[in-house]
């Protein structure tokens, strides 16, 4: 296996570079992993594929305006990209501008002192702010949109997902983007529940892998957390046969690692903490029977992950297709059904 191997070409129009509004009326591309069917559809009829008693597992993060602009002393601009919070006031994050070396200090536009603690290698930094910056970010910093998005999104709440609740990623879980309350409570009249579960999303998570063998990539570790009462909801639509659906490669992760750690085989178990659970053609899933997805960048870790669960072959055939179907791709894109 090479990283080379989950390469494909993608016309940079392809690309969406706004949202579909309403949310549920992106197309919607249905791949069965045990027929060469592919289907079009549309995301709002999504429930005629779902059956009473399946389950939706559900990412509840919230994406927090985690980019700052800031100076420094000289008068030159600083941009810091807030990755994680590692303490009330460290943060590592990606910061852009010259000659940002441990010691040096920058005022946040309209908040606080910061200063570069440590150098991670490339732009990654571990920055510590001079007051707690989280309750501050609503009012100084902006949303950070993927870098292949240039048009400026006019609601911040666009880039989040109708049912996100806990604060933590640097970037949306974006299958999810595709749901608003109306849909989510037709599937509820169909007998089709919900569980949430949380994943803090990295940045790395869309970035491509640079080695020539996967394997030889360190993936990244992200926060997540299944709680009891999702555990219960998980457990119990596996053992009255109903299918347990993950709404985006982030509630994947978050289900498989929490197979992972269960005493009981095909079962979930309580979790809390970091994962670094990296998902590969060849690994056998546990938990999850069908994926809810959006379309990924080349030689990305996502891109893999759905690979393994359908097969790589079939994956890059879909996606063929979908360039010439004029799906949309990527994080304001169309979404994909595998069932």
């Amino acid at each position: 296996m090479k990283t080379s191997d989950f390469n494909y070409i993608l016309p940079p129009e392809a690309i969406a570079q706004t949202p579909i509004e309403p949310r549920h009326n992106s197309r919607l591309m249905v791949l069965r992993r045990n027929t060469l069917e592919i289907e079009d559809s549309i995301f709002k009829n999504i429930g005629s594929y779902f059956k009473r008693g399946d389950l939706l597992v559900i990412n509840q993060t919230r994406v927090i305006p985690a980019r700052l602009f800031a100076r420094k002393p000289t008068g030159g601009s600083v941009e810091l990209l807030l990755l994680k919070r590692l303490e009330t006031e460290i943060w590592e994050a990606l910061v852009g501008g010259k000659g940002m070396k441990p010691g040096v200090r920058v005022r946040v536009e309209g908040g606080p002192e910061a200063e570069i603690v440590s150098d991670l290698s490339g732009s990654r930094r571990v920055v510590r702010f001079l007051q707690p910056i989280e309750n501050l970010l609503p009012n100084v910093g902006q949303m950070p949109l993927p870098p292949y998005i240039h048009t400026p999104l006019k609601d911040p709440e666009r880039y989040q997902t109708v049912y996100s609740a806990q604060s933590g990623s640097a970037a949306a879980p974006t299958a999810g983007l595709h749901f608003t309350p109306e849909l989510m409570n037709e599937l509820e009249g169909q007998g089709i529940r919900f569980a949430r579960v949380t994943l803090h999303v990295g940045l790395d998570t869309f970035a491509p892998i640079t080695e020539a063998d996967p394997l030889d990539h360190k993936i990244h570790s992200e926060w997540c957390e299944v709680t009891e009462d999702a555990v219960n909801l998980i457990n119990e639509t596996k053992t009255h046969g109903g299918r347990v659906i993950a709404v985006g490669t982030t509630s994947v992760r978050t289900l498989e690692s929490s197979a992972a750690v269960s005493t009981i085989a095909y079962r979930a178990a309580p979790i809390s903490g970091p994962t670094e659970l990296f998902i590969l053609p060849g690994y056998s899933f546990k938990v999850v029977d069908a994926i809810i997805t959006n379309f990924h960048l080349p030689q990305s870790s996502l891109l893999m992950l759905i690979s393994a669960f359908a097969g790589r072959e079939k994956i890059l055939d879909a996606y063929q297709t979908a360039v010439q179907r004029g799906y949309r791709f990527y994080s304001f894109g169309d979404a994909m059904l595998i069932l």
